[in-house]
């Protein structure tokens, strides 16, 4: 069985990560490919993929930013391996691409879907307006695997994550999201719909492209909100639920009818908060607090528009 790397990338220099990977063809026959989706990138970025090719890198070229969702895809179309293991632009590898790709191997033989984790560095970033991304990465997303396959489903992640390419084809990630944010959340619900178990394993990548407070912030944003359409979207609002911690806390604060309050807190409270969440010592339970009334204020928003379509899901 054969594996092929796939790096979505849009305007960010993966130089070192492929040549680290690119190191490892030949010597692991079992890692086929590394292919580059390049999503609209500059001419300046663009350039610099197109030197990486050759000695079994491909370069997959988009004009035009075509999105998180679609790049995947169409790098999966372009894949001649029969696993696929997308990673993200940002990552690193935290020893060596061999010993990397060494512990994928055996779970080819036992898993369709696996996650490897997602590592940080453990000494805060030099720059403190980075810091919430790395203290809400380091307490929320960097968790063991016998953490995560306590909640499988709830823990999936695109970052660094192998698929049995039979399945992907009959899932793909859905391209009408446009936005950024929760693509993974679709897909993991389709998974768990579709009655394929995900695997988590210790094999995580280090998280190198930490943004800026409000980059951060203004990501969780649109996140949110593609949240609250998913949610309008899928018809098994149950079973999509039962995937993400957010709707939990969402279902419960409805039956107390406390939604619009915490809307109305948002709405009223909103720069305060990020005033002090954009600062050089955010506090995270202020983080969740604000993320669940945002939410809340979405909820408002896009129920009273009912405009979005359905997923049969």
């Amino acid at each position: 069985m054969t594996i092929s790397m796939l790096i979505p990338v849009c305007d960010y220099d993966i130089i070192a990560l492929v040549y680290s990977m690119k190191s490892c063809i030949g010597r692991i026959p079992e890692l086929a490919e590394i292919i580059i989706g390049n999503d609209g990138s500059s001419p300046e970025y663009t350039a610099k993929y197109k030197t990486l090719e050759g000695d079994g890198v491909r370069v997959i070229d988009s004009p035009v930013n075509i999105g998180r969702a679609a790049i995947r895809n169409r790098l999966a179309l372009e894949a001649k391996g029969d696993f696929l293991l997308f990673i993200d632009a940002d990552t690193m590898v935290p020893a060596t691409a061999e010993a990397y790709l060494h512990k994928w191997i055996p779970v080819m033989s036992y898993a369709r879907v696996a996650c490897g984790g997602v590592i940080y560095h453990k000494s805060p970033p030099g720059d403190p307006d980075k810091i919430l991304r790395w203290k809400y990465g380091r307490k929320k997303d960097e968790l063991k695997a016998s953490d995560r396959n306590k909640r499988p489903y709830q823990k999936f992640s695109t970052f660094n994550v192998l698929f049995d390419r039979t399945i992907f084809s009959k899932l793909r990630f859905n391209e009408d999201l446009r936005q950024y944010g929760h693509e993974d959340t679709l897909m993991s619900y389709q998974l768990k719909k579709a009655g394929i178990k995900i695997h988590h394993i210790d094999n995580g990548l280090l998280h190198e492209g930490i943004e800026s407070n409000r980059e951060f912030l203004n990501k969780t944003k649109l996140g949110i909100e593609n949240l609250s359409k998913l949610y309008d979207m899928v018809t098994d609002k149950i079973g999509f639920s039962a995937t993400v911690r957010m709707l939990q806390i969402y279902n419960i604060l409805r039956i107390f009818r406390l939604t619009l309050i915490l809307a109305g807190i948002y709405i009223r409270y909103r720069e305060r908060m990020e005033i002090k969440i954009d600062s050089s010592n955010p506090q995270l339970w202020l983080f969740r607090f604000y993320k669940v009334c945002l939410f809340c204020t979405y909820r408002e928003i896009h129920g009273r528009r009912k405009i979005l379509p359905s997923i049969n899901i």
